[in-house]
């Protein structure tokens, strides 16, 4: 069997640790992955994860919600195994103090990926490897550290920043039998019969155009646009009254817009006073579109389609879908029908607190799509 996924609402570690394992016996798996919800105790389903699967690569996250094959849920664990069919060989790297050492930290990762496949980053075909990153959803260095990823490899990384159910207070990756805070995964994957990344947002870009003039980069702040106090010229942007505006902040994002591609999206999250606090960084002089929300489900499922299409057989998709989207979803009442797009792919994925596809972005789904 080349990949297959599995899921378990029993919110005991060890009552779910055995339906995973139970649901997942027949496959042999070079890498297992695992989404798991706050609820469980992360060293605690981290060890007993990888005493589950002793011959894989065990590797994971908290998260805000999660994704399976036909389904999203809340307060589960899901995983998937990847056989050698699908993922030929990869290389697990854990980089921890992220916030005060992340450029060394990531050179030795890279080091270490070099020996192992005996080929320089810079030079590895990008068309035949590709990364995945995790990283502690509340280090707030995920812009810095991919910019640093870009600038050692022109290998693509895909992935997403570990949730904890909106409490905002401890998020968790899991590798090599621990659980890990201040830290980063990366794995570099050298899939058997191909890959591609599907990368979907749902929003139509306006013509209109919001330039922060003062900002603070390290916060995600910014204090003002065009000149004028953020929030009033923000308001005055979408035509609604100032102190309504943060009701209005996942309907109308911001995004960067580069030669008329599809938008990379920075969304607002908190009004401060004048001030609003982004998911996303934002770089002062630099002029982003307005964007207008669209049907999520409908967006998604043509997306899907033509990745279809236009790929071929799929073995196996990890979705990394941003919690605003899910937060939508649910308002509407459309979890079901989001999670009915994936029913026919072994899929695995869940809510993060920011996706990675070149940069750190928001109100997205990245993901990673194997043959």
């Amino acid at each position: 069997m080349k990949s297959k996924t599995a899921f378990s609402t029993d919110t005991s570690v060890i009552g779910s640790v055995k339906d995973i394992t139970e649901q997942l016996k027949d496959v042999k798996p070079t890498l297992v992955l695992f989404f798991a919800s706050s609820i469980y105790d992360p060293t605690e389903l981290s060890a007993q994860m990888a005493l589950a699967f002793p011959d894989s690569v065990v590797v994971g996250c908290s998260t805000s919600g999660e994704i399976t094959s036909g389904k999203m849920l809340d307060n589960a664990l899901v995983a998937s195994a990847f056989s050698s069919e699908v993922i030929e060989d990869l290389n697990l790297q854990v980089v921890e103090g992220i916030k005060e050492n992340s450029i060394n930290g990531l050179d030795t990762a890279f080091a270490k990926f070099e020996t192992y496949y005996g080929e320089p980053l810079a030079t590895l075909d990008f068309t035949k490897y590709v990364g995945m990153v995790l990283f502690d959803g509340l280090s707030g260095v995920e812009e810095e550290i991919n910019d640093l990823i870009g600038n050692r490899t022109s290998v693509s990384f895909v992935g997403g920043s570990a949730g904890d159910d909106l409490k905002f207070k401890n998020t968790y990756l899991y590798a090599n039998g621990k659980a890990y805070q201040n830290a980063l995964l990366l794995i570099l994957i050298k899939p058997a019969k191909g890959f591609t990344i599907l990368k979907t947002q749902s929003f139509n870009v306006t013509d209109k155009i919001l330039t922060p003039t003062k900002v603070n980069e390290a916060q995600r702040r910014v204090i003002e646009f065009d000149h004028k106090p953020a929030s009033q010229a923000y308001a005055e942007a979408i035509g609604v009254k100032e102190e309504d505006l943060a009701k209005y902040f996942t309907k109308y994002p911001l995004g960067v817009v580069l030669d008329n591609a599809d938008p990379f999206v920075r969304s607002p999250h908190t009004k401060e006073g004048t001030d609003i606090l982004f998911f996303c960084s934002l770089k002062e002089g630099f002029g982003l579109n307005i964007l207008e929300g669209r049907d999520i489900v409908k967006e998604t499922k043509i997306d899907l389609e033509k990745t279809k299409a236009d790929f071929g057989e799929i073995s196996g998709i990890v979705n990394f879908n941003c919690i605003l989207r899910t937060l939508e979803l649910k308002d509407q009442k459309r979890t079901e029908n989001y999670g009915e797009l994936f029913s026919d792919i072994p899929t695995v994925g869940f809510s993060t607190y920011g996706e990675t596809y070149i940069g750190h972005v928001n109100q997205t789904a990245t993901m990673l799509v194997l043959k």
